[in-house]
């Protein structure tokens, strides 16, 4: 397939066209690797229900799969988003070794109101379905029972009321188990997956600000641009010669601000969200980084127990056995999920800052082709008599 610009120029195969078509390659590349799924599920269809005590919106989750574990190959129910967090707080609590994959903040949007708006209805949808992709491609949680119920319940209510005091209870003692001990110190591997998360999560949270600053400009540039492209339209109507190329002129900037709004659309619907999920996602790999740290410490004191009490070593190795099976159990579980999430990182990252490429190229060749498209008008002057 020959391939141009949008300008008419041709473009040189021998090298990839431009960001998309490199993209889609490094896409393939990637789908090389990838395992043989038996569980589909997406989140789609946002409706608004308004009762008399609240207005809330629900998607649909629909589930398509083959594994033995479910009773029916297709499901389809509708969830709220405080339905997503039980889930969520169920997978935390049952897979406490486990990186869980996080959730879109109550609000995902800075300074939206509106939170029953299109905009923002769309970028928490895109959250959410990402959020169970998420789960779903997690060798450990998509078997977990509770991502069974969510995906299958027609009512969740039941499940949420069962068992909910027994396990804040567990929580609460846990907390006060683990809390009472002091680390020593991290074995280094986990000391350096702390240290970087630190500062992932520095750097996300500035390019983060910086890319909103950028955004905010380009919207403030925008509304000027808006203004400045119809004065020429009415410079026209006053100068009957200078009518035509003045109207391309008005024209032309019409344009621009088409590509400028698409640009920051972009930025604000595809480049922002992906940034926000990374942040919370350091922030939820820390939290397992302490719990880990929890236990190595309970596992120390127990060994300082042992050594005091020479007297109880029928009883006590065994319990420090299993607190050490803990410990290996955490680390092993951490390792492999923060494998994962490199991995998920690094081909996210990837598509994102091509993605960016390419429609700041689009952004550039489309004012490129509105202002040589006005060239011919100003060339053309009218003939002196």
């Amino acid at each position: 397939q020959d391939l141009s610009l949008p300008n008419g120029t041709p473009v040189d195969t021998s090298s990839p066209a431009s960001s998309s078509s490199l993209l889609n390659r490094l896409q393939l590349d990637d789908d090389l690797d990838g395992e043989t799924r038996d569980l589909f599920v997406t989140v789609d269809d946002p409706k608004k229900h308004v009762c008399t005590m609240e207005t809330y919106i629900t998607y649909r989750v629909t589930t398509k799969t083959t594994r033995a574990e479910f009773d029916l190959p297709e499901y389809s129910v509708r969830r709220r988003y405080q339905d997503f967090n039980w889930l969520r707080n169920k997978l935390e609590e049952s897979q406490p070794t486990h990186l869980i994959p996080p959730l879109p903040e109550k609000f995902v949007v800075k300074g939206v109101v509106d939170r029953f708006s299109e905009e923002f209805v769309e970028t928490r949808r895109k959250a959410l379905d990402k959020f169970l992709k998420r789960v779903t491609d997690h060798p450990v949680l998509s078997f977990n029972e509770h991502f069974n119920v969510f995906l299958t319940a027609k009512d969740l209510n039941a499940y949420k009321k069962q068992g909910m005091a027994l396990l804040s209870k567990m929580g609460e003692s846990v907390k006060y188990v683990t809390g009472g001990y002091k680390l020593r110190s991290r074995p280094l591997e986990f000391a350096a997956i702390g240290e970087y998360l630190d500062t992932f999560s520095l750097k996300l949270g500035t390019i983060d600000r910086i890319a909103q600053r950028i955004i905010k400009e380009q919207l403030e540039y925008l509304v000027e641009l808006r203004e400045y492209g119809p004065v020429y339209s009415t410079w026209g109507g006053l100068e009957v010669e200078l009518s035509e190329p003045l109207e391309g002129v008005s024209a032309c900037i019409g344009n621009c601000c088409t590509a400028l709004e698409e640009l920051s659309e972009d930025m604000t619907e595809d480049f922002l969200p992906v940034l926000r999920e990374y942040i919370l996602y350091s922030e939820s790999m820390k939290n397992v980084l302490k719990k880990r740290d929890q236990v190595q410490a309970e596992y120390e004191a127990k060994l300082e127990a042992v050594a005091l009490k020479k007297e109880d070593r029928p009883k006590v190795p065994t319990d420090v056995e299993k607190c050490q099976d803990r410990v290996e159990c955490f680390n092993a579980d951490l390792k492999a999920d923060m494998e994962r999430w490199q991995n998920n990182k690094r081909q996210d990252f990837r598509q994102l800052l091509m993605g960016m490429a390419d429609k700041n190229i689009q952004y550039y060749e489309k004012c490129l082709t509105a202002w040589e498209s006005i060239i011919p008008l100003l060339q053309d002057k009218p003939e002196t008599k």
